[in-house]
């Protein structure tokens, strides 16, 4: 007889998984760019969570933004790039898709935002929305639930209120636990959140968290300028109270990183187009006045003032070409260095 089918219904409660954090990833050089699509897309085969999309840095060359389920999934996705394809890869710092409505849209309207470069600023600050809108960023937060020694709790509320946490509940657990429940920005969370938790409570914390939605929220766009050009690859989304403090590191730590050119080279943090920390690269400076022996000092003043000239010349027309190597060594020491 005829074979009967039942029809089964889905067990509820089961939904497509949705990337939380988001990087870019880039190969070391061009030429490596086909090695790096082959091996991205064997490895996406098992691995449905992974969202990629196509990405062009002016920086960094074409390469992938792709969407993680969180931190530890990203370093296994770079791990088993190394390992299984021999694949090295300049991975962008970790951001989170943030919700923006800009004011000339239906206030219900919003769009995904997940890199700094999709964030249209001119279009979020004009005036002259429908009935007087004005631009929204919304940023994703999290319900965080920690559960650490009663004699930690002081490091780990001060760890919270500076990652812009505001308390649900404190609750002591018997003698010397204690349970605490934190509403957190999601990108406040993605980079170091729990590796800091570890070490503020000798890694006897326990970390867990749930989406709870969007919130409004003061985002902005910290960009790196390089002798005035700025560097799309270092680019961040950030929130406003942070940017300064942001900015200062990044500087600070991009100075170490690049080589020294034959002029001064500016290096600068702005925010909608304000500086707001600079560091300077000094010149490397030949001694022209090695083969002046004896004689008047108005000869060594002149060769000093003609070579100064040729470096004002310089850094007027000069470029900067950051090698890919600095890149790397900026963006994966990122969370070390903000620890410190």
């Amino acid at each position: 007889g005829a074979v009967r089918v039942k029809k089964i219904a889905p067990l509820p409660g089961f939904r497509a998984a949705k990337p939380t954090v988001f990087q870019g990833l880039f190969p070391q050089s061009g030429d490596e760019f086909e090695a790096l699509r082959a091996a991205v897309e064997r490895l996406v085969l098992n691995d449905a969570s992974v969202s990629v999309s196509n990405e062009t840095s002016v920086a960094l060359g074409p390469g992938f933004r792709c969407g993680f389920l969180g931190l530890l999934h990203a370093d296994v996705f770079h791990q088993r790039l190394r390992e299984e394809f021999d694949a090295d890869v300049v991975a962008t710092a970790p951001t989170v898709s943030y919700r923006v409505r800009y004011p000339d849209t239906p206030e219900t309207s919003f769009e995904d935002v997940a890199s700094p470069a999709a964030l249209d600023e001119k279009r979020l600050h004009q005036s002259g929305g429908r009935g007087g809108a004005k631009g929204v960023i919304e940023e994703p937060m999290v319900d965080a639930t920690i559960i650490c020694p009663a004699d930690a709790v002081g490091k780990v509320v001060e760890l919270c209120v500076d990652r812009r946490g505001s308390q649900l509940e404190h609750a002591q657990l018997g003698v010397d636990r204690v349970m605490l429940r934190y509403r957190l920005p999601s990108a406040e969370i993605a980079v170091d959140f729990s590796d800091e938790l570890k070490s503020r409570t000798s890694g006897y914390a326990t970390f867990d968290y749930d989406d709870a939605g969007y919130e409004p929220a003061d985002i902005v766009r910290l960009d790196i300028l390089v002798n005035g050009e700025a560097v799309d690859a270092l680019s961040s989304l950030t929130h406003r109270d942070k940017a300064v403090r942001r900015g200062r590191d990044m500087c600070a730590r991009l100075k170490e990183a690049l080589p020294r050119q034959l002029f001064e080279v500016a290096v600068q943090a702005a925010v909608s187009g304000k500086v707001v920390a600079r560091e300077t690269v000094s010149a490397m400076r030949k001694n022209v006045t090695a083969k002046c022996y004896g004689g008047d000092i108005s000869r060594k003043k002149k060769l000093l003032s003609r070579q100064k000239e040729g470096k004002k010349r310089m850094k007027r027309i000069g470029n900067v070409d950051i090698p890919n190597e600095a890149f790397a060594g900026l963006l994966s020491t990122q969370s070390a260095q903000r620890r410190k």
